[in-house]
């Protein structure tokens, strides 16, 4: 029983997979926690639609599709704010034409070039498929993205709390939004390979969105939703061995179970919780006006 258990971890595309999961959804989780504090889940959205362009273009150049999607992810941010500050819509309505502008240019890339592309790969992602070149780029996005965000963390908090009060301050809004969003499309350029285009939406969000529901101070809810995304990714990326089903698939959905967990049980914001404490602040008042009658 114990060596069936450890039976994954004899092989070294199981291995390979699971550092590449818990680094790359540990980043993607810390970053969350900022995009919930801000309310920016659709930008999370409008990115892991957004590089499917750059892929399609980097396959058919030739060059590697890190290169390509991130490019492609930096500069669909770049617009939503460029149309931002020239417009008066409403930010989601400007997120949404822009990933899906990005997305069909994308999927037009491909039909026109199909033989480049391996469209299931950047759709559904194919972690399994992580061998050393590409655990060895996870590594460097992953170890650079956390030194970074080690240093700026506060500031950043600073910002999405109150842009006003940071420019009082001195930071400059402008700058740490252009490495906020560089840091986030490298992430989604490395979440590709995990889960793929269309569930990348899921570590930028999820964990944080769990985390949020289980403490009020921010540094607490970094943290938890670190933790949340890397033992997510590990133990779905784990169970796919023995499931056999899509790997990216298991891991978001084992990210869902606990925020389903969260919402329903967290100590003060969960749902049941909530009930409960109405449930005994009622049964004061019922008792007096019984003593009443």
């Amino acid at each position: 029983m114990f060596d069936l258990l450890l039976e994954p971890f004899a092989y070294q595309y199981m291995t390979n997979a699971m550092i590449a999961a818990a680094l790359v959804g540990g980043v993607c989780a810390f970053l969350s926690a900022f995009l919930v504090l801000k309310g920016w889940s659709l930008m999370g959205d409008a990115l892991s639609h957004a590089v499917v362009p750059g892929v399609a273009g980097a396959y058919a150049l030739g060059l590697p599709f890190s290169v390509g999607a991130f490019f492609s992810g930096f500069l669909a941010a770049g617009s939503i704010f460029f149309i931002k500050s020239l417009s008066s819509l409403r930010e989601d309505a400007i997120i949404g034409f822009v990933f899906t502008t990005f997305f069909a240019a994308g999927m037009l890339m491909i039909s026109l070039n199909p033989t480049s592309v391996d469209v299931q790969t950047i759709i559904f992602g194919n972690i399994l498929a992580v061998d050393s070149d590409d655990l060895q780029q996870m590594l460097i996005i992953g170890s650079v993205s956390l030194a970074i965000l080690f240093f700026i963390w506060k500031d950043l908090m600073l910002l999405f709390f109150d842009e006003n009060q940071a420019a009082s301050v001195g930071l400059s809004a402008g700058k740490l939004k252009v490495v906020f969003f560089a840091l986030l499309s490298a992430c989604t350029v490395a979440s590709l390979q995990l889960v793929g285009a269309v569930l990348v939406i899921a570590l930028v969000i999820i964990p944080g969105a769990t985390a949020y529901l289980l403490t009020d101070r921010f540094g607490v809810m970094l943290t938890l939703a670190t933790v949340i995304g890397v033992v997510s990714a590990l133990f779905g990326t784990y169970l796919s061995y023995y499931v056999d089903g899509v790997t990216g698939g298991l891991i978001v959905l084992t990210q869902a179970a606990t925020f389903i967990i969260a919402f329903l049980f967290a100590p003060k914001y969960g749902v049941l919780k909530a009930r409960y404490s109405i449930q005994i602040k009622k049964q004061p008042t019922e008792q007096w006006r019984e003593r009443d009658v």
